[in-house]
């Protein structure tokens, strides 16, 4: 039987989604839970690499189990009863053998919080930027040079591992939530390690008045990571939503 499984996770006290060796990870969580409730070895495939640090609201993961789980809702009471404080699953459901919770996703969202006033509630999820760096008309103008099919290889991290650099982003905006608080969304086929970071970062150039939106597009062009800006702290960084050719339920 294969599932699909939903949850959502504070990356602060992980080294990211990813089984990584000497480190804690949310996947290690979840597949060591997983096996000991269910009794046999269980192995979990996520929709995508998060770095350290960095949150997701509604990620997706797929495993498979020899039996059928009977009582889904008592399972998912004992997982979160048993998992960290930081892992929360919110629901598992059958699927398809074949479906695949990395290869199927059409799609994936992330939300970067930036706030420009000194708030100690905000701290841990946001980054704190000076009001005078963040020119969000400027930025929005920068963003658009994000969007279509195009090779990011700029906004990677360098020795990243993947095999091709070419992305589709399909939006890419800033929005101000109050009068101190502003989000970036972006949606793309696939993101590369670091790349949401490194937009953020090179988009608070532009905002801070250091570059011209048109920089984004040649920085884009020359295929270097030295030509983006530095990439801004993960714990601002959050996966929201991953979405699939069929209904999740």
């Amino acid at each position: 039987m294969r599932y699909f499984i939903s949850l959502s996770y504070n990356g602060s006290a992980f080294c990211g989604w990813q089984i990584q060796e000497n480190a804690n990870s949310v996947q290690e969580e979840l597949q060591k839970t997983l096996t000991m409730l269910l009794k046999e070895p269980i192995s979990v495939t996520g929709a995508g690499r998060t770095d350290t640090g960095v949150h997701a609201k509604n990620y997706i993961a797929h495993f498979d189990c020899q039996s059928v789980i009977l009582d889904i809702p008592h399972t998912i009471y004992k997982l979160n009863a048993i998992l960290p404080q930081e892992i929360a699953v919110h629901n598992i459901f059958e699927v398809h053998k074949d479906a695949h919770a990395r290869f199927d996703a059409t799609s994936r969202t992330y939300k970067y919080y930036i706030h420009t006033n000194k708030d100690p509630f905000d701290n841990g999820f946001s980054l704190f930027v000076k009001p005078d760096r963040v020119n969000i008309e400027l930025m929005n103008q920068a963003a658009l040079h994000f969007l279509g099919e195009q090779d990011f290889s700029s906004l990677e991290k360098i020795n990243g591992g993947n095999r091709t650099s070419i992305c589709n982003v399909t939006h890419a905006g800033w929005e101000q939530i109050d009068e101190n608080r502003y989000v970036f969304t972006v949606t793309a086929n696939r993101f590369l390690r670091n790349m949401v970071r490194a937009m953020v970062g090179s988009l608070l150039e532009v905002g801070a008045g250091k570059r011209k939106p048109e920089w984004i597009k040649e920085m884009l062009a020359e295929k270097n990571r030295c030509s983006a800006g530095q990439s801004v702290n993960g714990k601002a960084l959050f996966l929201v939503e991953v979405k699939y050719p069929y209904p999740l339920e």
